[in-house]
């Protein structure tokens, strides 16, 4: 082992994409698989400090020149090899890069693998420094210099890439290193994983738009010079490591899985008394479901994508574009027709609430399908038919019509019953169940509660979806399953936004009440009550009024610019970065200085080291 490690750590010691690159060998250029681990760590300062900012570009040589380097799109084929990787964990070397002891010494386990995790780390944040320092910045400037593409496509592209690479270069490796140096004094990291929390929902954001950005990136190679140029330029320099920039653009997507796989190692080694063993379960807790998460927003970016083709395949009529349809089973059959001697050719889309009779299009441009009828699946109705004249027959009828169909074998009419009888089942079983949960003892019925995706921490299994758990209102999981929670187990449950708020001057760093300028805060109103927490001094929580349990906003300031004052108005301020902007006003000057001040220590990355330090309330 120690032999593996000494001879992959010159070429493996800052390449964190690991074994995930393999994914792309197909479409990488000839000749980058010997060079892909040559990261050079040039835009990174030892010590843990940030590295600093991207100097200009300069044309390559002739003879470091990639041919053929273009981006690529990304497949869902690989969206869904991407995310199995991810699952089980297959893409991690049994190799990996590590500082090597000395072969007269010999380390405490846990130390290695968070010398380990430091190593990966400093190679993560090399990689986000080319991201944002360096793709995004010079795109940015070519944008601003020639207006040949917009500055906006160049946000959209790299999303909220600088609030990652910020927290990462500035808070977190510093963080790390500190640690390793003092492991003596202090053997833990339990505490320092967890303070990632409050930032884990930017992967969320990230990993839901990679595809979007691919896309972005896909066309604006293909339709703008410049745009192109710049990205060339850049990934045919050494420090690009032959990689495009979707290779790199991919990074963030496999970094929370790695660190739950290191964490969850480090865990296995501690011994039974080890000080940070609670620290460290909690923060592999943390990490686990964060890593769910990312893995849950590529399945749901293959399930939009997959819809989206079906859609434009019939023509995006607004009556049948939903988001939140599931399409379940599609194919060709035949009509069977007593007018007709012979069937007619027709196509069936099965989605889980309506079946869509189709006819294929001569002329294919645009749409492929004309959309002849629409059958709601509450009340439709499926069975085989008996016909010795049309063999694999099978009758739908439904509320606005029935259909008499013919499919291409045996096999494939049992198919579509079965699949058609399933969603049938299915929408039975959940409305027997809300109209279960709606009605009183007396069977009269109650106000029907609605709850969205994320406004309930309450779960519970449905029989309509196959007992699995399914996200609930209060009152639904109380009448399901006859439970009350206790206060403290509540408290467990409570998200990232159900942090109570903070009225009190020794319990925050700032606090008060902003008005929330702008169409940025929704339907929130017009002022809040805004807290920037001791327990969580990098956070700006935003409630409707101090005594709310569950904030409606959280900005981790971390990498925001703090901008105040404007001639119209002095008391207004602002948080600024990439595409996102969030305008405050303050009641008077001096509060909006304090407030300032306040967040800008925050963006920097300061934290309070005593009870009373940096407190600016009241």
């Amino acid at each position: 082992m120690e032999a593996c490690r000494m001879e992959g750590e010159s070429k493996e010691k800052l390449a964190s994409v690991s074994s995930l690159v393999t994914v792309f060998e197909n479409s990488r250029t000839p000749g980058a698989a010997s060079r892909v681990c040559k990261l050079e760590i040039e835009h990174h300062c030892p010590g843990g400090r940030a590295p600093p900012p991207a100097e200009p570009w300069k044309e390559p040589n002739l003879g470091e020149t990639l041919q053929g380097s273009e981006p690529r799109m990304v497949s869902r084929r690989y969206l869904s090899s991407l995310k199995n990787k991810l699952s089980s964990g297959t893409w991690r070397k049994s190799c990996q890069p590590g500082t090597d002891p000395g072969l007269g010494t010999q380390e405490p386990e846990e130390k290695r693998i968070v010398q380990e995790l430091l190593e990966t780390e400093k190679a993560y944040v090399a990689r986000l420094h080319l991201l944002d320092q360096v793709f995004f910045q010079e795109l940015l400037r070519e944008a601003r210099a020639s207006k040949a593409f917009p500055e906006d496509v160049v946000r959209l592209i790299f999303s909220n890439i600088s609030s990652i690479y910020q927290f990462h270069a500035q808070f977190f490796l510093p963080e790390l290193q500190r640690r390793l140096d003092d492991w003596t004094a202090t053997p833990r990291i339990g505490d320092v994983i967890q303070k990632l929390a409050p930032f884990l929902k930017m992967y969320s954001e990230y990993v839901k738009n990679f595809e979007r950005a691919a896309e972005l990136l896909a066309s604006w190679t293909d339709k703008s010079a410049p745009f192109q140029e710049v990205i060339t330029r850049i990934q045919s320099s050494e420090a690009s490591s032959s990689l495009t920039l979707q290779h790199h653009m991919l990074e963030p997507v496999q970094r929370i899985p790695r660190y739950e796989l290191l964490l969850k190692e480090y865990v296995q080694k501690l011994p039974a008394q080890a000080p940070d063993r609670a620290d460290a379960q909690k923060a592999l807790d943390m990490i686990f479901l964060a890593a769910q998460h990312s893995n849950a927003a590529i399945t749901e970016m293959e399930r939009l994508q997959d819809l989206w083709d079906v859609y434009q395949r019939l023509g995006l009529e607004d009556d049948i574009v939903d988001p939140s349809n599931t399409l379940l089973r599609e194919g060709p059959v035949l009509k069977i027709s007593f007018r007709r001697s012979d069937p007619m050719e027709r196509y069936l889309f099965l989605f889980n609430n309506m079946l869509l009779y189709c006819i294929p299009k001569v002329i294919q441009v645009g749409a492929q399908f004309q959309v002849r009828t629409r059958i709601d699946v509450a009340g439709m109705k499926v069975r085989e038919l008996t016909d010795a004249e049309f063999p694999h027959s099978f009758l739908v009828s439904g509320k606005q019509r029935t259909l008499e169909l013919q499919a291409r074998s045996q096999e494939e009419m049992i198919s579509w019953i079965q699949a058609c009888q399933a969603a049938i089942d299915q929408i039975e079983k959940r409305n027997e169940t809300f109209k279960a949960a709606v009605q009183g003892p007396e069977g009269d019925t109650q106000e029907q509660e609605v709850v969205c995706a994320k406004c309930s921490d309450y779960r519970t299994e449905l029989k309509y979806d196959g007992n699995r758990p399914n996200r609930v209102c209060f009152h639904c999981y109380t009448f399901l399953t006859g439970n009350v929670l206790r206060e403290d187990k509540e408290d467990k449950k409570r998200g990232i936004l159900e942090k109570g708020s903070t009225t009190g001057s020794e319990q925050s760093i700032m606090c008060g009440f902003l008005q929330l300028v702008g169409d940025k805060w929704g339907k929130s109103g017009p002022r809040g009550w805004c807290v920037i927490p001791r327990d969580d001094p990098l956070v700006l929580y935003v409630y409707a009024a101090p005594q709310d349990m569950r904030a409606h906003t959280s900005v981790p300031l971390l990498g925001y610019q703090v901008t105040a004052g404007t001639q119209a108005d002095p008391r207004v301020f602002q948080l600024q970065q990439s595409g996102q902007l969030y305008t405050f006003k303050a009641e008077t000057e001096e509060l909006r200085d304090r407030w300032v001040k306040a967040m800008e220590r925050a963006a920097s990355g300061w934290s309070p080291r005593g009870p009373s330090d940096g407190d600016l309330s009241d």
